[in-house]
């Protein structure tokens, strides 16, 4: 019994070592200004990462492809490094708190260190450090091609306004705003429980009462809602479009009420789907079929016109920057710069 105990011990062992070494072997070795391993195990967790990512597992071809990605990475860092060009600590701050403001804005505050380091974790897969160290790299490639390749980047031309109006003649139907209100809105959260809902509901019932149909009232009882414990919240709620996708979010009822109103007006009390609202209509549009000079989207200043131009811009920018990253890889990968190891990709 303990000879078979111990056989048994000693083949796992044997199986955690052989992984570990499998693990360490080489994918590919980069080799443009010195010898750099890429191990099956950094393959691995990149490979896994997308797969998580996907939600599906990636066959012996897109695993190739993810080892090309890789591979052309590490070809562009040595030559940067060969070339001097590098990126400053300061540089990976200034693109981290970008991407703290854009979640700054979805929030409405600023993120904490937690929400912060878990939506760069749902986003990329990565953990904090992990992330900056990948930002490194890329700004470093980004770097390095405009350093080689900026007179093709800086290529693109913008388009001419025979061009623009090509574009939306041929989308022209698209362009269409459909029938939407602004509104101001005031919100009685339900609470976790029951006995929360049934306290939210006495105090939405007061407020409506006080309120009444009166517009000015509204915006009294809307102004308290910023004293402290007041329980309630209230604010501006943007623009409301009349179609499937608002309706999702904010519930039928609130839609319905919505467009039966008119300006100025206020509504009834409407049990929402995250608690009992009161809104007041501040501006009505009626649907319409946009000319190139109409604002494409309300509560901004971009007309269609400038909105097809700047699609059409950034088509021609993704064009041009293709092309120079594809001149660059062809010219790094030139000679014996790198080395795949096929016998060791199978998995």
């Amino acid at each position: 019994m303990k000879r078979t105990l111990l056989f048994v011990i000693l083949c796992s062992l044997t199986a955690v070592c052989g992984f570990s070494q499998a693990d360490l072997q080489p994918a590919a070795i980069v080799k443009l200004t010195k010898s750099e391993p890429i191990t099956v195990k950094q393959l691995r967790t990149e490979v896994e990462r997308m797969e998580k990512g996907t939600g599906r597992a990636l066959n012996q071809a897109e695993r190739l492809q993810v080892l090309d990605v890789i591979i052309n990475e590490r070809l562009a860092i040595q030559a940067a490094e060969r070339d001097r060009i590098t990126i400053s600590e300061n540089e990976v701050n200034q693109q981290i708190q970008q991407l703290r403001n854009v979640l700054a804005q979805q929030l409405g505050r600023q993120p904490t260190e937690a929400e912060f380091n878990q939506a760069v974790r749902n986003e990329s897969g990565m953990d904090l450090q992990s992330f900056r160290d990948q930002l490194r790299r890329q700004l470093i490639v980004q770097k390095y091609l405009m350093s080689k390749k900026e007179s093709i980047i800086n290529s693109a031309k913008a388009p001419t306004n025979e061009e623009i109006l090509s574009q939306y003649n041929l989308f022209k139907t698209q362009f269409v705003r459909p029938e939407t209100v602004r509104f101001s809105m005031i919100q009685v959260p339900y609470g976790p429980d029951a006995a929360s809902r049934v306290k939210a509901k006495e105090l939405a019932d007061r407020l409506f009462r006080e309120i009444g149909s009166n517009p000015s009232r509204f915006d009294e009882v809307a102004s308290r809602s910023q004293a402290p414990n007041s329980g309630y919240q209230a604010g501006d709620g943007g623009f409301l479009p009349r179609n499937p996708e608002a309706q999702s979010v904010v519930g039928t009822e609130f839609i319905n009420t919505a467009f039966s109103m008119k300006q100025g007006e206020v509504s009834k009390l409407i049990e929402g789907i995250q608690g009992f609202q009161i809104i007041k209509i501040t501006e009505n549009y009626d649907m319409k079929n946009l000319e190139l000079d109409d604002i494409v989207q309300l509560g901004t200043r971009v007309t269609v016109r400038e909105y097809i131009a700047q699609a059409l811009m950034n088509e021609r920018q993704q064009a041009v920057l293709a092309k120079a990253s594809q001149e660059l890889i062809t010219e790094l990968r030139a000679g014996n710069t790198f080395q795949v190891f096929n016998q060791n990709l199978n998995w």
